[in-house]
């Protein structure tokens, strides 16, 4: 499972967007998700499926990745991004200040966003959908495009790391998190790789 984060868009870092539609990615952005697509595409095993979010940053990310392999972009709804309810499009300068926030980067596993979804959820959703992606697939490579915190959960949840840590994780844009999926449970292979993909392999 090559799980490839959303590119820039012209509120990254700026506002947290949450789950608002009509948010594409910036020109950066765009050349990120070229980019990725030509790493992924060099792969010796190619993947056999692409999935991404439902949000319009996810599937404009997927779509070179597709595009080099031949494929079409699938939807997984499981993939997207938290549900941050109250807090969506709200910039970030502000959210800082909030009493909540330690507690967002403290102890996710203990917080809901007003309105929205709680890490806890967020986690087991995001991980349920991407099991169910594994057992559709299995034997073979496949690409799902999600977002920053469901990464972070899913890569936490995969190394046994407590969800309460999973803010120490960096998900950079277009970055590619690799996890392989076996009998005897997930091993990651690289998390927040921007360079190259031809050293992966459990060690």
């Amino acid at each position: 499972m090559l799980l490839v984060r959303d590119g820039t868009t012209p509120t990254t870092g700026k506002m947290l967007p949450g789950r608002a539609g009509g948010l594409h990615l910036s020109e950066k952005g765009r050349a990120q998700a070229e980019g990725a697509a030509e790493r992924i595409a060099a792969l010796t095993k190619a993947p056999r499926a692409v999935y991404a979010s439902p949000l319009e940053r996810t599937r404009e990310t997927a779509a070179p990745i597709a595009k080099a392999l031949g494929l079409r972009v699938r939807t997984a709804p499981g993939l997207v991004e938290v549900d941050v309810g109250d807090w969506t499009e709200k910039p970030l300068a502000r959210l800082y200040r909030a009493k909540e926030w330690p507690t967002v980067q403290r102890w996710p596993g203990g917080f809901r966003f007003p309105g929205g979804e709680s890490f806890a959820e967020m986690s087991v959703r995001s991980m349920d959908a991407v099991l169910a992606l594994v057992a559709d697939h299995p034997g073979e490579t496949i690409v799902a495009v999600s977002h920053a915190d469901p990464i972070k959960a899913i890569v936490a949840a995969a190394a046994g790391v407590p969800l309460d840590l999973m803010q120490r994780i960096t998900i950079s844009p277009c970055s590619i998190s690799a996890i392989l999926f076996g009998a005897g449970g997930p091993v990651v292979l690289c998390v927040n790789s921007t360079g190259t993909l031809e050293e992966l392999a459990p060690s």
